[in-house]
């Protein structure tokens, strides 16, 4: 690998910060929450998560999706950019050079990289899941292991395998979340996350869950995927505890603000998607306070089960 002055660090931290204030205002906020050298660590490798998955939608940190847009050629694309990312060669691309210039600093395996670019294959292949497993896979590609890698950015050992089993969770959490939450957004663009099986269930014809006439049944839906959400987030919650306290104030922050998302659109029943679901600043910065506050205490004692849980593929060891 080369030397990190291959890169410009001024400006790929610049590139970054830019990136994760335009792309998500919660995750910023709660970013500001960790050590400086945290903070711009995570903003380097959320700018290359969130122009590559931009790339492989067609979009500019989210918004409408080109027409006619070449989401194989996309995929392909990240995946030759982030090879020379590893190879520690400077691209020309900022989002995959301010990748580069963090492998510099963190050893990130490659196998969690690999992971994340699953998901943007799924997503190029239109894919749609079966099953409830199908789901969570899913959902794992395309947060879950965005967590391991942010784990192993606050500094938690790759070899680590139960803590980043609790990392992957609470991305699996978000995930949930979101899906719940933008229901209505994906089926205008002719997406679906949620599973057939569940379709089938609540008998509901394929393509049809946004009619008025299933919006009960949809809701039904969602109230499963908030209480599945719910789950994964109380299990990072506990595992948040390996973390250095700024860093577990940022996360346990997170989990709440995130948390939220999932409640609301529980909450809302039937009238869930009249309006996109979303936390104001008043919550947010209360999920802040809450979250200092559970840092300064002693951290809990009582062990949260994973048992039950859906599980990431197991080669943490893989370099």
């Amino acid at each position: 690998m080369t030397e990190e002055g291959a890169y410009d660090a001024h400006a790929l931290h610049g590139f970054a910060h830019d990136s994760i204030a335009r792309g998500s205002k919660s995750f910023a906020l709660a970013s500001q929450l960790f050590d400086r050298e945290t903070r711009e660590r995570v903003w380097l490798l959320y700018a290359w998560c969130r122009a590559a998955d931009d790339l492989t939608d067609g979009q500019d940190h989210g918004g409408a999706m080109k027409p006619d847009h070449d989401a194989v050629g996309a995929v392909a694309y990240i995946r030759t950019q982030t090879e020379r990312a590893f190879a520690g060669e400077p691209t020309g691309d900022m989002a995959f050079d301010a990748l580069g210039f963090l492998l510099t600093e963190i050893a990130i395996p490659r196998w969690v990289i690999d992971d994340i670019i699953t998901g943007f294959e799924l997503d190029a292949k239109d894919w749609r899941p079966r099953s409830e497993d199908d789901l969570l896979r899913y959902s794992y590609h395309v947060a879950g292991a965005v967590g391991v890698a942010m784990a192993l950015v606050m500094g938690i050992d790759p070899a680590d395998g139960t803590t980043l089993d609790r990392a992957s969770d609470l991305g699996i959490a978000f995930q949930l979340a979101n899906i719940a939450r933008d229901v209505a957004e994906d089926a205008a663009a002719d997406r679906c996350y949620l599973p057939v099986e569940w379709m089938v269930e609540l008998d509901i014809p394929p393509g049809q869950h946004m009619h008025p006439a299933f919006r009960g049944r949809l809701s039904v839906m969602a109230k499963w995927l908030s209480e599945m959400a719910e789950e994964y987030e109380a299990s990072a919650r506990w595992g948040a505890r390996k973390l250095p306290p700024r860093s577990r104030w940022a996360v346990l922050a997170a989990a709440g603000i995130y948390g939220d998302i999932a409640r609301e659109v529980r909450a809302r029943g039937d009238h869930a998607w009249d309006h996109r679901a979303s936390s104001s600043l008043g919550a947010k910065l209360g999920w802040v306070a809450r979250a200092g506050w559970s840092v300064l205490r002693r951290p809990p004692q009582r062990r949260i089960s994973r048992d039950g849980l859906w599980t990431r593929p197991r080669h943490e060891f893989v370099a």
